[in-house]
Parts: structure tokens; C-alpha cells; sequence
């Protein structure tokens, strides 16, 4: 198998990302309008916002994203990082790119000087589930959460 290559998105990757984070709200079963995504992909790009994304790259090919934010904390001087979206094509699965994806941001956020990197999973995502319990820890912290 060829080498993999995790680098931040360019402007010239949004056609290589964009069926990634269609994929992935597939995933959740959700629609995110046009205008958002194309806003988030503007702030992805925007030094000078706190968001950013990688692609995962095999032979020329994308297959694989994550997105994270930096944000303060109240529980330290340093920042977090927040993991919001991950995803790797579902026929690339099970070859350890979600795992490097993440140590990717991991070493992103070190070298930002984040305190940490926390994320989200739904529930029923017990594949993900199995990778990230050898990866991080689970500190037993229940989601609420209200639309505004």
C-alpha cells in the first residue's frame, strides 16, 4: 500500500474535500446548508480564525479529513483543541488512518501549545468507539446541549 500524507487543506483542495464532509454528514444523517459549508470552508482557510483541517492524501487521492478549533479554557492558561469532525472513506477503513488522523492533531495542538484535544462521538459509532478508547481517555462526561 502507498504512503499516506496528512497535510493541512489549501484552497485547491476543496474539490478533493468536499465529498469527504458530504460523506460525512451521510454519516450522521444530517444536511448542513450550503452557505455553512461554504463559510467553514472560508474560516478553514482564514489564518486568523481558530478552525483548521487536514486531508488525509493516498496516491493523489483524499481519504480522509478532520477538523479541529482551538479554544480557550477556564481550566487552564493554555488552550484546547477540539477534534469536531472525523471522518475516513468507508473503503479505506480499518487501515489506520483514523488513528493518524488523530495523532495528527495531537501533534498539531502540541506544537500550538494546547493543554488538550477532546472530541465527540455519537453513541451508536462503536467502530470509532474501539480506536478512540486506545487512543484518549473516556472521562464519563454526558452531552446536553440546546439549539439556539
Amino acid at each position: 500500500m502507498s504512503t499516506l500524507e496528512i497535510r493541512p487543506v489549501t484552497a485547491q483542495d476543496h474539490a478533493a474535500w468536499l465529498p469527504l464532509w458530504q460523506a460525512y454528514q451521510r454519516f450522521y444523517q444530517t444536511a448542513i446548508p450550503t452557505e455553512v459549508t461554504a463559510a467553514t470552508w472560508q474560516r478553514m482557510l482564514d489564518p486568523a480564525e481558530p478552525i483548521n483541517a487536514a486531508l488525509a492524501w493516498r496516491n493523489d487521492r483524499a481519504v480522509g479529513m478532520v477538523h479541529y478549533i482551538y479554544h480557550r479554557s477556564c481550566w487552564s492558561i493554555a488552550n484546547s483543541c477540539y477534534l469536531q469532525d472525523l471522518l475516513v472513506d468507508e473503503n479505506q477503513r480499518g487501515g489506520g488512518i483514523g488513528r493518524q488522523l488523530i495523532e495528527f492533531v495531537y501533534a498539531t495542538a502540541t506544537a500550538a501549545g494546547c493543554a488538550k484535544v477532546h472530541w465527540l462521538t455519537h453513541e451508536t459509532n462503536a467502530t470509532a468507539i474501539q480506536l478512540y478508547q486506545r487512543i484518549a481517555e473516556r472521562p464519563g462526561f454526558i452531552q446536553f446541549r440546546k439549539a439556539l
